[in-house]
């Protein structure tokens, strides 16, 4: 594939039309990215009134491990939406998607806890988790399609837009969490605060439905000759393209969850304020929310893999000294620089992937192909991330870096095939 972008006609009906696509996906990636963050940063809360008797860091270890649950479906939902995506539609995919995301939620914010019906709450939290992984692993690949095939130019500036509404999610998300826990007593927040939240992101859901119901389909979308099994087209035709994309997933996925995780982290291991993680977080998603899109233009301009394999590269080499400045000095103001340096690599990293994927895959089996490697991907490198960290703190506080770092190598060796086998910008 060529470096530079053919010229091509791009009149204002086609930039109206990106622009709403952008705002169509978008909504529904802030939802799952919201739900998913939200989820993360209430653990703590989470684990004392739904696992009571286990105690911590027992119950801690499971409410995350409810977490990585999620990601075990999403290949599932990736195959079944991935596969309906390609057969019936962009639209008919996103459709579907936020409309379970919707649900998912709703049994999240109103679950009752186990001090009122016993054992079946924290079933509640594993059904609401698993419809959330399933309707998550059709959404990513989803979304792309739906926003590149929009775009006759800047396809990796409007892609770039999934990242950036996972920064709005990420600060919308830490700034709720930093309220709650200056504004809000504890016994207030174990009571019912913590629903807050859930109900918040709740609103978003019929607002993205009403928006994905008015949008047409994608122009190559409707001019793409069908496969009768994407699915199966995919695995005689693309399965190393599809292994190769997954591992380029993983910083990018990696740096979300670590974000998410350092609250936690910050609290149980590092003793610092509750609300110290969060505004950490805070400063995180306006990062990556403001910085993705201008990575994006870079991206249109220089390629996608050369910003990655940067910020891959940096991000292996920073991340055992950055915990070892966390650890060694244990401040507010040294946490929040970790989250802000997190931040520049996930944006980095993440806001060009999205366009690079969509490239890989033929217009045909294009959200199969997308949305099983971005969730085969995130489930092996990232998922179960925070339930590991979890675990592994308890036995050395550098844990975090060292898994950083081997999901680094893993993502360098998929970009370096990315570029010189599938010729990736």
């Amino acid at each position: 594939m060529s470096s530079t972008t053919p010229i091509v006609e791009f009149g204002p009906d086609d930039r109206r039309r990106a622009r709403r696509a952008v705002v169509a996906a978008s909504l529904g990636n802030a939802l799952e990215w919201f739900d998913i963050i939200i989820y993360a940063f209430m653990a703590p809360v989470i684990s004392r009134l739904f696992f009571p008797e286990l105690g911590d860091p027992i119950g801690l270890i499971v409410t995350f491990g409810l977490f990585g649950v999620s990601y075990l479906i999403r290949p599932i939902g990736a195959v079944v939406i991935g596969s309906y995506g390609d057969r019936r539609g962009r639209k008919a995919a996103l459709t579907l998607t936020i409309a379970l995301m919707t649900l998912g939620v709703a049994l999240m914010a109103f679950a009752p806890t186990y001090a009122t019906i016993g054992i079946a709450a924290p079933l509640l939290i594993v059904a609401s988790r698993l419809i959330q992984g399933f309707s998550a692993g059709g959404e990513f690949g989803s979304a792309t399609a739906f926003m590149t095939e929009n775009a006759r130019q800047r396809k990796a500036f409007y892609a770039s837009w999934q990242v950036a509404t996972q920064g709005i999610s990420m600060f919308l998300a830490a700034l709720w969490g930093f309220v709650l826990n200056i504004a809000v007593d504890p016994a207030t927040l174990d009571a019912w605060a913590w629903r807050l939240p859930f109900i918040f992101g709740l609103l978003i859901g019929p607002v993205g439905l009403w928006i994905r119901l008015r949008m047409d389909d994608t122009p190559e979308f409707a001019a793409a000759e069908k496969v009768e099994s994407p699915l199966g087209w995919t695995f005689r035709h693309h399965t190393i393209r599809v292994l190769t994309a997954a591992a380029c997933v993983g910083v990018a996925t990696m740096s979300v969850y670590l974000i998410t995780y350092l609250p936690t982290f910050a609290q149980k291991n590092l003793g610092l304020p509750s609300w110290s993680g969060y505004a950490g977080a805070v400063v995180a998603g306006f990062v990556i929310m403001v910085g993705s899109p201008l990575i994006g233009l870079l991206a249109d301009r220089v390629g996608q893999t050369r910003i990655m394999l940067t910020a891959a590269v940096v991000g292996l080499l920073a991340a055992y000294p950055m915990f070892a400045l966390l650890t060694g000095r244990p401040t507010v103001g040294a946490l929040i620089v970790a989250e802000v340096i997190i931040g520049i690599l996930g944006a980095s990293y993440f806001a060009p992937l999205p366009s690079m994927l969509s490239e890989m895959f033929p217009v045909e089996v294009r959200t199969t192909g997308m949305s099983l490697s971005y969730n085969i991907g995130v489930t092996l490198l990232g998922g179960f991330a925070p339930t590991v960290l979890a675990w592994l703190v308890t036995y050395n506080l550098h844990a975090p870096s060292f898994y950083y770092m081997v999901v680094a190598v893993i993502s360098i060796v998929g970009l370096i095939v990315a570029r010189r086998v599938y010729a990736s910008r």
